[in-house]
């Protein structure tokens, strides 16, 4: 028994890396899992391995980036587990290019698959909580959306990246406000983890090897899985529009963009006096987090 027991959870991007990991701590924890990824084979070992040890998952290889496949998704989970309850948002890329050098196509494959990823499946399982709602039933949705340091802070070389992660961020807070009316949640973590792309970089998968003496290994996408876990469950019916931050044993809400109290004339600025009004704002405004790669 697990403290998602009855649960019904889509996991994208499930084939491998933090998608794997959350897939089998859901399954883990009494979920029934549908594991969506492009990778049929990666997504079936995913199943074998959770149905291996007594849980309940199906594969499915539909295309987020694609709306009407988005939608088979949601469909064969309730088709198989009789509904859905949650939702979490991980398939992703990259395709890094310092911004001078960046494509059309690079953008439009990262924005793609991490933005539009993001709504296509949460909009038709919305629709399908909505319609329950509506019909008078109990709703007890769960969109888990994933964003990034990338997205909250910027990152160098990763333009395309950022701006996908930065949207994820601000759609959570737009889901939140919208969704509750319905019985939905919608929350983003921030992990921070091994997996495939985090180290493509020697550099980077020196960093988070996994330690040769036993003691914790604080980059275990498990790590992150627990968190998204509960935040698949009914325990976290009161928590929502919250980025939340996961790395290690670490867990820490990322507090967003904030207004200042300004400087207020009551009148017009005249643009020869707008740069005064911005260094006295920007003379006692907090500092924002340093740019990741500077």
């Amino acid at each position: 028994m697990g403290i998602c027991d009855q649960r019904v959870v889509i996991v994208t991007g499930a084939g491998g890396g933090l998608g794997a990991a959350h897939a089998r701590v859901l399954a883990g924890e009494g979920a029934a899992v549908l594991v969506n990824d492009i990778n049929t084979d990666a997504a079936r070992a995913v199943v074998d391995q959770i149905t291996a040890t007594g849980g309940r998952a199906i594969v499915n290889e539909s295309d987020i980036t694609n709306y009407a496949s988005s939608g088979e998704a949601v469909a064969q989970a309730i088709d198989v587990f009789g509904d859905l309850t949650g939702v979490v948002n991980n398939a992703g890329n990259n395709r890094d290019r310092m911004f001078a050098s960046l494509s059309e196509a690079d953008w439009d494959q990262v924005i793609s698959v991490h933005l539009k990823g993001h709504f296509c499946i949460a909009s038709h399982a919305v629709q399908y909580w909505r319609h329950q709602s509506k019909l008078g039933n109990s709703v007890s949705g769960r969109l888990v959306n994933t964003t990034s340091g990338a997205g909250l802070q910027g990152s160098v070389g990763q333009s395309n990246y950022a701006a996908a992660k930065a949207g994820i961020a601000a759609l959570t807070l737009n889901q939140a406000a919208e969704l509750g009316r319905y019985g939905v949640t919608a929350n983003a973590i921030c992990p921070v983890a091994r997996t495939g792309m985090t180290t493509a970089v020697p550099a980077m998968a020196e960093r988070m090897a996994v330690p040769g003496d036993g003691s914790f290994d604080h980059f275990a996408p498990e790590n992150v899985s627990s968190v998204v876990a509960w935040l698949c469950s009914e325990a976290s019916h009161h928590v929502t529009g919250q980025v939340i931050e996961a790395e290690g044993g670490r867990i820490a809400i990322a507090d967003g963009w904030r207004s200042t109290v300004g400087i207020d004339k009551g009148s017009r600025w005249l643009p020869a006096d707008v740069g005064r009004a911005l260094e006295e704002s920007l003379a006692t405004a907090v500092p924002a987090q340093q740019v990741w790669g500077t």
